[in-house]
């Protein structure tokens, strides 16, 4: 990747990142309440649910601006052809470099595959609110696929010390869940989860494709 293209990544990617927890950082203190074995008053309710937000912005640009520059460089470095049945696995592999959870094993190669579907039916590659579409799409699917393990998460973040959550094995934890709660228990939360990655998808995705496409279109009229 060239040195535009790095700066362009780096500064885009940070971008997202603020936009999007400025945006939905309350959903997700929701949807965290909901998911708590105490219930969602108990927990705290609608109190407080912007705490917390100036320090998780600030945290987000660094982050996002690392996952985004690990992301297109380890694109650039598998490159291969757009039509290549790889493609999928190239774009799984740039998104486990970039942040190791199972969300963006699902998210960024549904991502990448609605854009070329997109640009393939259209002739022309995606604008950047078309991008923005399929960022949503992608990452209401995964956000309903990994609930589970967002519940999961959850429990053993709350969970008291010395009790069997609080071990942090997932798998215990979710047969946990399945015991006392059942399916509804495991997929607790997953509206709000879905509405608040969807939208956190489009802005985040969007905001990515488009401050990275301004940045390289300033750096090619640039003397």
């Amino acid at each position: 990747m060239d040195r535009p293209g790095f700066t362009a990544s780096l500064v885009a990617g940070g971008v997202a990142g603020v936009c999007v927890d400025l945006i939905l950082f309350p959903l997700d203190t929701i949807k965290t309440r909901l998911q708590s074995p105490q219930g969602f008053n108990k927990a705290g309710g609608f109190r407080g649910i912007y705490a917390g937000v100036p320090s998780a912005a600030i945290g987000s640009f660094p982050n996002a601006a690392a996952f985004f520059i690990t992301y297109e460089y380890v694109k650039w470095f598998l490159h291969s052809d757009s039509s290549s049945y790889l493609m999928p696995v190239k774009h799984m592999l740039a998104a486990s470099a970039g942040e190791v959870i199972p969300f963006s094993l699902v998210q960024f190669p549904l991502w990448e595959s609605l854009k070329a579907l997109w640009s393939w039916r259209q002739d022309h590659v995606v604008d950047s609110w078309q991008s923005a579409v399929c960022g949503a799409f992608a990452g209401g699917f995964a956000a309903a696929v990994t609930t589970p393990l967002d519940v999961a998460k959850t429990r053993i973040m709350l969970a008291k010390a010395g009790s069997s959550p609080a071990s942090g094995n997932v798998l215990s934890a979710l047969h946990g869940v399945w015991r006392t709660r059942g399916l509804s228990g495991l997929f607790a939360g997953v509206f709000p989860r879905m509405a608040a990655i969807s939208l956190g998808g489009f802005i985040f995705l969007g905001a990515y494709d488009q401050t990275r496409s301004f940045l390289l279109e300033l750096g090619r009229e640039s003397p």
